[in-house]
């Protein structure tokens, strides 16, 4: 049976999903206000198309399965799944999941990709079946990278959250589950932890945002591709693993080597971040950047796509 997704917001992440979706022999139905969406979103189509087809279309997998309206109900006409795409305003998004729990057929999912707010919130103003909405937070670009962090309300049932678990794994995500709401939710939270660091860096005067790029691409980044977080520090502590990596490593958790708190974004420190930024881009647009990342991650998904769990025969693991 086809599968059909309504897309609401047609940005960067919108269109990810609506690429993704097509690309899994899905028809799409897109609402966007903006009369130029339509052009823009076929057109980041047709550039993310190359990298998709390497990967493997799905049966059915076409380009023209794809609709625009411009009303919001029609959008979510005989859709099997909705995904939520606005700007981050949370009244903004409260309003706009109130129309489509109004409007949506009972047994179906309203995912938002918001990458911060926790779903009770988004649930506020939903009178028909609040539950069904959830966060289902992907990464980009959506339509290659396959986490989508799933995180269910106070109103969300289990069967809900394990019908959308099911659901985005059709569209080939690797759904993670978050165990209870927080702002940020997992992944987010990380790379933020991250990012105030490197700011931190920069302001003061420790390395250039090239360096610290650098540092992340040849280094620890190599790893998490892999392994992540907790098993690539299991195996820093040699055969007896995460039990000696915290005897010996631990005291040092005490010592100042991070500062989590963002340091002001001073003119100062947000030009700096620019000239490096615009150094690394070298003349090179957003466009030809982004076809630089995604030739790189289909060469990159085909190597680890051999060291998954599944292909050690670790079914049912993430």
């Amino acid at each position: 049976m086809s599968r059909h997704l309504a897309v609401i917001g047609t940005g960067v992440i919108g269109n990810g999903w609506i690429a993704r979706a097509l690309a899994r022999g899905w028809s799409v139905t897109a609402f966007d206000p903006d009369p130029e969406a339509p052009a823009r979103t076929r057109a980041f189509i047709d550039n993310a198309w190359e990298s998709l087809t390497r990967m493997g279309l799905a049966e059915g997998a076409h380009r023209d399965r794809l609709t625009f309206t411009d009303n919001l109900e029609a959008a979510v006409d005989g859709a099997d799944l909705v995904q939520e795409n606005v700007p981050e305003r949370l009244p903004l998004k409260q309003s706009i999941l109130s129309q489509l729990d109004a409007a949506a057929r009972p047994d179906v999912i309203i995912g938002s990709s918001t990458s911060g707010f926790k779903p009770t919130d988004l649930q506020r103003d939903c009178t028909q079946l609040p539950g069904r909405v959830i966060v289902a937070h992907p990464f980009n670009p959506v339509y290659l990278l396959p986490l989508v962090e799933l995180v269910g309300g106070s109103a969300t049932a289990p069967e809900q959250t394990e019908y959308a678990r099911a659901l985005y794994q059709e569209l080939g995500m690797r759904p993670l589950v978050v165990r209870r709401e927080i702002e940020g939710h997992i992944a987010d939270r990380l790379m933020e932890a991250l990012w105030r660091e490197a700011l931190h860096l920069v302001n003061d005067g420790v390395a250039t945002t090239e360096e610290i790029d650098a540092a992340v691409i040849y280094g620890c980044g190599l790893r998490w591709s892999l392994m992540g977080t907790f098993l690539t520090f299991h195996l820093a502590g040699g055969e007896p693993g995460m039990r000696h990596m915290l005897e010996q490593f631990g005291p040092a958790l005490k010592l100042p080597w991070t500062r989590l708190k963002a340091p002001e974004l001073t003119d100062e420190l947000i030009e700096q971040v620019v000239t490096g930024c615009e150094h690394q881009a070298a003349g090179r647009t957003v466009g030809e950047l982004d076809r630089r990342r995604d030739d790189f991650l289909v060469e990159l998904l085909d190597l680890v796509h051999k060291y998954w769990p599944e292909a050690e025969g670790l079914e049912g693991r993430i």
